[in-house]
């Protein structure tokens, strides 16, 4: 682990988040068990993060006796399907997901396309734990949010082959007034409120966009 990945695991612990910071994926599965097995949540839903399904819990949560998934992505699922579903998700009582940028502030940095990963991260949920690579971890807020204009949003319209950007052309931001623009809310999370309510499981790998 690296200086910066220190100095950021000591911020956001001072900013109330919990932090289990792991070596690879294989251990990031596991330490969620322990996490889940300290809740034991009846409701869990999730947000679109390549980072999290690479951990590959998803089909495991989804077979788990006594607990309600909530799906938010489903091929089956029309787009006002996956609008109620999304809201719905908002009253889990574990959400997952990823996160675009972390700084050494302790600071999560994230940008969406409907608020769908936004709005759990900062309400609704009673707990949240998101899963994140160590190439995540950025100096500071502008360095995250370029990172994010520069990197995630650009790679992740590419991925949806539904929709229609100019950086999905380019690679590039153009700040664009695409109906399919995917770059609609930021979120900046300073601090965990309540204290504890958001686990960040650092993995010491490249991982996601």
């Amino acid at each position: 682990m690296n200086n910066l990945a220190n100095k950021t695991i000591e911020s956001l612990m001072n900013n109330g988040f919990n932090v289990r910071y792991v070596n690879d994926r294989k251990e990031a599965f596991d330490v969620f068990w322990e996490i889940y097995n300290e809740l034991k949540p009846k409701t869990i839903s999730w947000g679109d993060s390549l980072t999290l399904q690479s951990v590959n819990l998803l089909d495991h949560l989804r077979k788990l006796p006594g607990v309600e998934f909530i799906e938010t992505f489903h091929d089956t699922f029309s787009w006002e399907e996956k609008f109620d579903h999304r809201r719905k998700a908002l009253t889990a009582e574990l959400f997952l997901t990823g996160c675009n940028a972390i700084t050494s502030r302790g600071q999560l940095v994230n940008l969406d396309m409907i608020g769908n990963r936004t709005s759990p991260i900062g309400f609704g949920p009673k707990n949240v734990v998101l899963f994140v690579g160590i190439n995540k971890i950025t100096e500071t807020l502008i360095d995250g949010m370029d990172r994010v204009r520069k990197i995630a949003a650009p790679l992740n319209a590419k991925r949806h082959e539904s929709l229609t950007t100019p950086c999905q052309k380019t690679g590039e931001c153009s700040d664009c007034n695409s109906l399919d623009r995917i770059c609609n809310t930021w979120s900046i999370t300073e601090k965990s409120y309540p204290k504890g309510r958001i686990t960040v499981i650092l993995i010491d790998e490249s991982l996601g966009l």
